[in-house]
């Protein structure tokens, strides 16, 4: 089953996916919940969404955060990225799972908006208005202190946001979320095989979680004191 997240307003977008996911989690703490970023999409990982848990666990809970990637994104080679189609390739397979599949795709074009709409079973969207309220949830200021590349300033809004009951996971996720923003957009204070580079760590520290590593929170915290 696919519940499908987009909208223009990428920080309402964001929040009310992971709030989604809190609340599922909370009525249901038996689902085990996978998050996948764009950078771990392959025939394999959402062969593994769309199957059953396995034997100790019935049904999963699987984030795919923002899986289109941008049309002028490419990759180290010069080529253009590939893992849109991988993903579109499997949405039948994933609409008619028994696990819950987030599909949080803020700022979609229209023409892939339509098709994910077509096989979701809900969709929820968040456009940006003139006026609109704030929207709790979306951390500017912890997406600034990476952008500015502080280490003090970046370590004290992680520890802010656990302190403020924000899940380690909605925390990681925004910081991914930004390192690609940064990747496609760019930056003085970011080389670009840096931004690559900080995307991937931030992959890295949520498998090393998933396989007993650092709890995900201390974890957050090592990255930030080496940023």
């Amino acid at each position: 089953m696919i519940y499908f997240f987009h909208g223009s307003d990428v920080e309402k977008t964001r929040t009310k996916a992971f709030e989604w996911i809190a609340k599922a989690r909370e009525k249901e703490p038996n689902l085990a919940y996978v998050r996948l970023a764009r950078e771990e999409l392959t025939d394999a990982t959402l062969e593994d969404a769309s199957l059953s848990g396995g034997l100790f666990v019935s049904r999963l809970l699987v984030l795919i955060d923002d899986p289109f990637p941008a049309t002028r994104a490419v990759n180290e080679d010069g080529e253009k990225e590939n893992t849109e189609t991988v993903f579109e390739n499997h949405l039948d397979r994933l609409a008619v799972s028994d696990n819950a599949v987030i599909v949080l795709a803020p700022k979609l074009v229209a023409a892939k908006v339509k098709k994910v709409v077509a096989k979701a079973k809900m969709t929820y969207t968040y456009d940006k208005h003139v006026a609109r309220e704030d929207v709790h949830g979306f951390n500017t200021n912890l997406v600034n202190a990476l952008t500015a590349r502080s280490r003090e300033k970046l370590w004290l809004e992680i520890n802010r946001a656990l302190y403020a009951g924000d899940a380690p996971e909605m925390i990681l996720g925004l910081l991914h979320w930004k390192a690609r923003d940064l990747m496609e957009k760019g930056s003085h204070l970011w080389k670009p095989q840096e931004t690559r580079s900080l995307s991937l760590a931030l992959i890295l520290i949520l498998q090393s979680s998933r396989r007993g590593g650092l709890d995900l929170d201390l974890a957050l915290e090592h990255f930030a004191l080496d940023v």
